[in-house]
Order: C-alpha cells, then sequence, then structure tokens
C-alpha cells in the first residue's frame, strides 16, 4: 500500500490509523466532517507527523452526505491541508471507511439516522472505485452480535439490538455486494471496545483517567462484565495489516483477543495512575441491555495477516495519561 483513502480521522481510531500509516510512509487523503470541533485535532497531527517524518497529507473537508460529490481531484471541497497531491493522478490503493454519524448516546437507537449511514458506506464504496481504490476496508463493530454469553468469531451469529447495530451488519453486507459490482476487493471489520488518546468523551476509561489524574473519586458500576480492551495503536496495526494482506471477501475481529472483569481493568487503571485511591464500584446500576461478555477470537487476523495485539493494557493506559496531560485535564 503506497497511497490510502480515510473517512473519520479524528477518532480513537481514525487518528491512530493517520500516525500509523504516515510513519509507514503511506501517503493520505484525509476526509473530515465539515467544520467539525475535531477538525483541529487531524490538522495538528498532520503538522507533527510532517515534521517527524515528512509525512504526504491531504486534508479535504467532505462530509458523509457529500461524498458521493466528490470528485477524484478533490475540485469543490474546502481543502484544509495538502503535502501530497491529493488528486487521483494516480491512483489510491485502498479507502478505509471509517465515519459514521449517530454513535452517541440516544441518536445509536434512531433508525433514521441510521438508514443514512448505510447509504454513505456505499457513496464511499463508490468513491474508492472514483479514486482507483482496488480494496474497501469496513469498519464494524461489535454492536452487529448484540449480547453472547460466548467469545465470539466471524461465525457467530448476529443478532444486534439496536439501530447502530443492525446497520453496521446491513452496511457489511451491502458494501461487499456493491463492491463486487465495481470490481473492488472488500474487507469488513468488527472492532470490539478500543482506548487510546481521542478516545470519546463519556467512555468509562476516559472517565477513569481524568478521575484518577484530577483526584477525583470515580464511581462505576460492580464491574462483573468480561470485557476485552484493544489499544488504539493495536488497532491501527490491525487496519493497516488488513490493508496489506487482508483477504477478498473477509470479515476480522479485531480485538485483544483476552478476557477478563471489568472491575480489574478498573482497579488496573487506578494502580497505574493513582495508586491506593478509592473507586466506587458497585455504585452505578447496570444499563438497559447490558452486555455482560464481550471478548473475541482473533485467529483469523491473525493466520491471514500475521498481526497480533502488542500493547499491555498498562502501557496503554500510561501512553493515554500522558496524551490527557498534555491537554491539561481540569
Amino acid at each position: 500500500m503506497k497511497r490510502a483513502v480515510i473517512t473519520g480521522g479524528s477518532g480513537v481510531v481514525g487518528s491512530a490509523l493517520i500516525r500509523e500509516l504516515a510513519v509507514s510512509g503511506v501517503e493520505l487523503l484525509i476526509l473530515l466532517r465539515e467544520g467539525s470541533d475535531h477538525n483541529e485535532r487531524v490538522l495538528k497531527l498532520a503538522e507533527e507527523l510532517k515534521s517527524a517524518c515528512g509525512a504526504k497529507i491531504t486534508i479535504r473537508e467532505c462530509s458523509l452526505e457529500h461524498l458521493k460529490d466528490y470528485r477524484a481531484d478533490g475540485s469543490g471541497m474546502q481543502e484544509l491541508r495538502a503535502d501530497g497531491s491529493g488528486t487521483a493522478d494516480k491512483p489510491y490503493d485502498v479507502f478505509y471507511h471509517l465515519s459514521w454519524g449517530g454513535t452517541k448516546g440516544k441518536d445509536r437507537y434512531d433508525p433514521y439516522i441510521h438508514n443514512k449511514n448505510v447509504e454513505y458506506a456505499l457513496d464511499a464504496v463508490a468513491l474508492a472505485k472514483r479514486l482507483g481504490c482496488s480494496l474497501f476496508v469496513g469498519t464494524g463493530s461489535q454492536a452487529e452480535y448484540g449480547r453472547s454469553d460466548a467469545r465470539l468469531t466471524e461465525e457467530t451469529v448476529p443478532h444486534p439490538e439496536n439501530a447502530y447495530g443492525i446497520a453496521k451488519l446491513c452496511a457489511g453486507h451491502m458494501t461487499r455486494e456493491y463492491a463486487r459490482q465495481l470490481g473492488i476487493r472488500h474487507v469488513w471489520t468488527r472492532i470490539l471496545s478500543v482506548y487510546g488518546p481521542n478516545d470519546g468523551e463519556k467512555t468509562l476509561v476516559t472517565y477513569l483517567v481524568r478521575s484518577f489524574l484530577n483526584g477525583e473519586r470515580p464511581v462505576s458500576t460492580a464491574g462483573e462484565q468480561v470485557w476485552d480492551y484493544l489499544n488504539s495503536e493495536d488497532a491501527a496495526r490491525a487496519l493497516h495489516a488488513v490493508g496489506d494482506r487482508g483477504r477478498d471477501g473477509a470479515t476480522y475481529l479485531i480485538a485483544s483477543g483476552e478476557e477478563r472483569p471489568l472491575r480489574e481493568y478498573i482497579l488496573e487503571i487506578r494502580d497505574v495512575l493513582a495508586p491506593g485511591a478509592e473507586v466506587g464500584l458497585g455504585e452505578v446500576p447496570y444499563g438497559d441491555r447490558q452486555v455482560m461478555h464481550l471478548c473475541a477470537d482473533i485467529s483469523r487476523i491473525r493466520e491471514d495477516t500475521g498481526w497480533k495485539p502488542e500493547v499491555t493494557f498498562a502501557e496503554g493506559i500510561r501512553k493515554m495519561a500522558e496524551a490527557e496531560k498534555s491537554k491539561n485535564v481540569k
């Protein structure tokens, strides 16, 4: 892979993927939501990567609803930065589609929002074709499975329980069929719980890291859930490996492949950042449709690509804490 396109580059996985590919010498075209408060984060990262490794990165504003209008030369779109050509004067190789609307709160249950997301995913496949890409990599979710007491595999029958999970499952099938029609190879990934810099403001790990850094007393459920956490650097390396060596038509689970009670993760974060600090375990009730078991068998992606997780949970928390400190966490 020499040139790649990324949508959704401001989140925990997207920003890590930008860094992973740029450091590896891949020229990037990054498409960001128009007017997003997070775009500055990506611009800052691009400047850092240019200084550190001479990265070639073109950044343009192009919201999901405008993917269908994006032309190969990028004309008509607001250009925020251009170190590469940013055009299809030579084709791109891989299109990574990470962008998705309505991922938080009650929006996850809105069928109209997520019906549009499926349409936008198909628009992304068509854009991949216009940009000359030979591979489309879509990013699905654990939400496609719903609740399961067993370790997830690619063969586990999905039972999504909200509009977000239903739409992700639909997008995986729809984009695969459309890519086949357009003569593009297709890989779908289902990503479990990823943590790291630029994680969501309301995720448990972000909440815990910020609480301990600020000397506050965090509260949580009893932590009986059996969970699987993967560091964002490892998730990015997995997507890189899939882009280079993924098998056409495959679905891959991206996770650590290891499971332990959430309580242990909570206490490890405490021990890394604030040994001896008090934690209010059991003070938050379990939510409706609480997922109590989440872990994946990652043997397929390891066999096909050679990828395996490398960052320990403690190491990942230290890196996340350093990133939070650099933002002057309050």
